[in-house]
Parts: structure tokens; sequence; C-alpha cells
């Protein structure tokens, strides 16, 4: 059974080694400090232990932006990123909800739209040759309305 909280101190180094983990660098270490700081970040907890995380802020012209989302390899495939996706969801305080991923990440791609996003449009020159998308979520406005 998962869970996910709110991030605290006692969660930022399992936060910082999944990271390291995934990423293979420690260069984002500053930045979940901050973030888990600031109240920003979101964990998925297998028993105690951080199974994945996920970062938002008010970033994207003052809307909610999903900055970063991180799932340990051997807990992918089981609805923990959108377990964490929807606990964003259920907490933001705007009908607006963003994120983005490069073109190659396809499973990105697919949890989002899988979420009910959609894509809203493309930033070219981040990474040299893999376009960012940006997505887009209304929250609380169900379809037809």
């Amino acid at each position: 059974m998962f869970a996910v909280t709110q991030a605290t101190d006692k969660h930022l180094e399992s936060v910082i080694q999944l990271d390291l983990e995934v990423l293979g660098s420690t260069i984002r270490r500053e930045f979940l400090v901050a973030s888990v700081n600031k109240g920003n970040v979101w964990v998925a907890l297998n028993d105690y232990d951080v199974v994945g995380f996920v970062v938002v802020d008010n970033v994207f012209f003052g809307h909610p932006f999903i900055e970063l989302l991180i799932v340990h390899p051997g807990f992918r495939r089981k609805r923990i990123g959108a377990m964490l996706v929807e606990a964003i969801e259920l907490r933001i305080e705007t009908e607006k909800l963003f994120t983005s991923t490069n073109q190659s990440n396809t499973p990105m791609q697919s949890l989002c739209e899988s979420l009910g996003f959609q894509q809203s449009g493309y930033i070219e020159n981040l990474d040299e040759g893999d376009p960012e998308i940006v997505y887009f979520k209304r929250i609380g406005v169900s379809d037809g309305v």
C-alpha cells in the first residue's frame, strides 16, 4: 500500500538519494532542499520508504507547474506517478495545472495523457534536439462544462 504526503526534513535525504539514483548526479540537490523547505515536494511512501516524489511550484506565469516527477525504477508501472499528480490536483487552488517533458520521454507523455492533460505547445532549444512538450489540465471542471 502506498501513501502520498508532503515531504519534510525527514524525507529529504531519501528524495535526494532517489534523484541521484535516477539522474546519476547530485546537480539538483540545492533545488530539492529549497523545494522541500518551501513545502513544494510531495512523496509517495511504501511503508516508510520514499518510492517517488513530485515538485510543484507556481512558477509558470503564476500557475502551478509540476517541475519534476521521479519514481523509483523498481516501482514504475504501479500508479505511483499518477498518485503523485492526483495528490497535487487535490491541493492546488487554481483551475489550471501545467507540466512539461522532453519529446523523448514517452512514459511521461503517456502518464500526462492518461491523466487528462492536453498538449499546449512546444519549447525548442532547452535540450538540443529534444523539444520540451508543455501540457495543461483544467482542474475541478468536468468535461462538457
